[in-house]
């Protein structure tokens, strides 16, 4: 082990911790320092001297030794050193009670007889305070405002030996700002509060205060702006420098008046037509007002008074947007209520009244400004008559017909009613419709026409229509005749009443019908002895046909829709009447009678064939009139015969006849126009 170390002094300059030096020991290769404080000890190793033991305990007296080590061991103790550590420092509380001063204090230190305090600057200017004491506090004054300082204190003891210090940095609180400025915008009703900065303030603190109510704006800038200003108030205005230090005392409070609040109750009077009186209420620093009035067609007028109430003039049908400000020296005041005053509109100008018909008039005007609504009025006939539209037309309907009318248009407006000063217009309506009564025939294209007069000088026109064509006739009494009428056609009839005051309605219409037309022509053929076919034309009108053929000997008589017709029964080489019954669908009739009709001779009877010499051949018949006269044909495949015979003969020869043949042999009385007879017997000769 190497040798015990000889100490050579011991100290203290931190509460904590003691500092020993001693001579080296060869061989050494650490030191061993121990501090021990009756049964407690801290032991400590280091290479070399000098070395220092920690975690000591303030003002206590240690017993400090040292040994020596190395890898044989460590030697015994050296002598020991009796060392105190030195007090602890003392544990600071440090303010600024006010802008100029900073005050300090600390709790009691254990073994501590004073303390030494020092104060100065932190950035070195000016000069060093410090003081002594005994007790636990001091204060220094006259300090510079908003500066940070450096403060240093420590205790000694009985023998002036002094402790750990302790330094703080402290600023003092800042001194109020000056140069206070305040701009209100009276747009916004906010202001902008600015100031010179002070020194060593951090934040700024600005109050406005008005009674009760306290706005407060917080910032580090040198302005700051309040919000939410209420309108015809007086504010005081008051800053307040603060840092870490403190606060400030409030700067002398600057007085802010805003602009006035908006006028309110105001009311709108239109004392007479055309004068309007505008009147409100006072407001609260306001000084003088002015009032705006623009119509709807862009004219402004405006009125500057000190009062509460302006006159003005006004025209009809126009509506007035009103607006009261007040003004002081902040500015103006904000917007209040628009009102709006609407005069009654104006009456209707370029009246018309058009008859639509005897009890309906269409009533129209041009607009009038102002005017939402328009009413019609009908006073007359059986009582009034109102119609309401926002057009600038009314229809007034259920008139009575043929009656005077005083017909007014009255204007309205949503907002100010009507303007009932309106002149009226005096009308007479059309004349009422006339009632058709009776229609007769006269004639046979001649109807007479009968209706109920119910209008007093009024001239009817009655008009009977069809597909033909117009027929009329006017009368100023209570009927008239409807001449040459065609026949076959439907018409529709109907009156009219025509007066000064215009055109009454139709009559209701009668329907009427005259006779269907005869067919122009008609056609008999003999199909057969016994049998005819007639033919004819349509007629306009007919639906059905009645056909008869008379004689002495009998009549033939046929009924058809059609335009033809087969009549039997017909008697040979007889002279007929002939005549036919047009019928319409509604069952009139037309009676035609047409030129008289023969029918063809007999045929003969009794017809034989005898055999000639030279290819000849000989026919016989029995004939059933001596003076009609006969014609025989002989018709084959080799040629074709015919031979007549004189009157009152009953045979004829034919001669030169191609032998080997088949012929067929027809006798047939003589026409004396038209075709041959061909429905009369046939023989066959080989």
């Amino acid at each position: 082990a190497p040798d015990i170390p000889v100490i050579d002094q011991a100290y203290s300059k931190l509460s904590n911790s003691i500092t020993v030096e001693w001579r080296a020991v060869p061989g050494a290769t650490n030191y061993m320092l121990t501090a021990q404080d009756g049964d407690s000890f801290v032991e400590t190793i280091v290479k070399s001297s000098p070395g220092t033991v920690t975690g000591l305990k303030p003002a206590t007296l240690y017993r400090i030794t040292v040994r020596s080590i190395n890898s044989g061991g460590k030697s015994q103790p050296s002598p020991f050193r009796k060392v105190k550590t030195v007090l602890a420092a003392p544990i600071l509380s440090v303010h600024s009670p006010s802008c100029d001063s900073i005050a300090v204090s600390w709790k009691a230190v254990h073994m501590a007889a004073g303390f030494s305090v020092s104060l100065m600057r932190s950035d070195g200017l000016g000069r060093r305070l410090k003081q002594n004491t005994t007790n636990t506090s001091l204060i220094f004054t006259n300090l510079d405002p908003g500066t940070l300082y450096t403060i240093k204190a420590y205790a000694w003891n009985a023998n002036g030996m002094p402790g750990d210090d302790f330094t703080y940095n402290q600023r003092t609180s800042p001194n109020a700002p000056v140069d206070v400025k305040v701009a209100f915008n009276s747009g916004a009703l906010r202001a902008v509060v600015s100031w010179m900065p002070t020194e060593g303030a951090l934040t700024y603190s600005v109050t406005v205060s008005s009674g009760l109510l306290k706005l407060r704006c917080n910032t580090s800038s040198a302005s700051c702006v309040v919000p939410s200003l209420q309108c015809s108030s007086e504010y005081y205005v008051s800053i307040t420098a603060h840092n870490d230090a403190g606060s400030s005392e409030p700067t002398d409070a600057v007085s802010l008046k805003t602009i006035p609040c908006a006028p309110v109750n105001i009311s709108i009077e239109e004392e007479e037509p055309g004068h309007l009186l505008v009147s409100w209420s006072s407001v609260s620093l306001g000084h003088y007002y002015v009032v705006f009035v623009k119509s709807d067609d862009g004219l402004e007028v405006h009125c500057n008074t000190s009062h509460t109430q302006c006159h003005f003039q006004s025209d009809c049908g126009f509506t007035y947007f009103i607006s009261v400000f007040a003004y002081n020296k902040a500015g103006q005041s904000p917007l209040g209520d628009v009102l709006n005053y609407t005069t009654a509109p104006c009456c209707p100008s370029d009246f018309r009244a058009v008859f639509i018909s005897s009890d309906t008039v269409r009533v129209t005007w041009a607009p009038v400004r102002g005017a939402d609504l328009y009413e019609t009025r009908a006073a007359g006939g059986s009582g009034v008559v109102l119609c309401r539209d926002t057009a600038t037309a009314c229809t007034l309907s259920a008139l009575q017909c043929s009656a005077p009318y005083n017909i007014t248009v009255f204007s309205f407006s949503e907002a100010r009613g009507g303007n009932t000063s309106c002149a009226p217009q005096h009308v007479a309506t059309a004349p009422c419709s006339p009632e058709i009564k009776n229609i007769s025939k006269e004639g046979l294209s001649v109807i007479s026409v009968q209706w109920q007069p119910n209008n007093e000088e009024a001239m009817y026109v009655v008009t009977a229509r069809g597909e033909a064509g117009l027929w009329h006739c006017t009368s100023t009494r209570n009927s008239c005749t409807l001449m040459d009428l065609p026949c076959g056609s439907a018409f529709s009839v109907s009156a009219i009443a025509r007066s000064p005051a215009g055109q009454s309605l139709p009559s209701y219409s009668i329907p009427l019908e005259t006779a269907p037309c005869c067919p122009n022509d008609l056609i008999l053929t003999q199909v057969t002895q016994s049998v005819t076919n007639i033919s004819w034309s349509v007629g306009r009108g007919a639906q059905t046909y009645v056909t008869t053929l008379d004689s002495p000997k009998g009549r033939a008589k046929c009924h058809t829709l059609q335009t033809y017709c087969l009549l039997g029964c017909i008697t040979c080489g007889t002279n007929y009447t002939v005549s036919l019954r047009a019928i319409s669908e509604t069952g009139l009739t037309s009676s035609c009678t047409y030129q008289g009709y023969s029918s063809s001779a007999c045929c003969p009877s009794g017809v034989k064939l005898y055999r000639l010499s030279n290819n000849g051949i000989r026919v016989f018949w029995r004939a059933s009139d001596e003076t009609i006269n006969y014609n025989a044909d002989l018709c084959g495949s080799k040629g074709n015969f015919s031979c007549t015979p004189s009157l009152g003969l009953s045979h004829c020869d034919i001669t030169k006849i191609p032998c080997g043949d088949v012929y067929t042999v027809v006798v047939a009385p003589v026409t004396d126009k038209g075709p041959k007879l061909t429905f009369c017997p046939k023989k066959i000769y080989s």
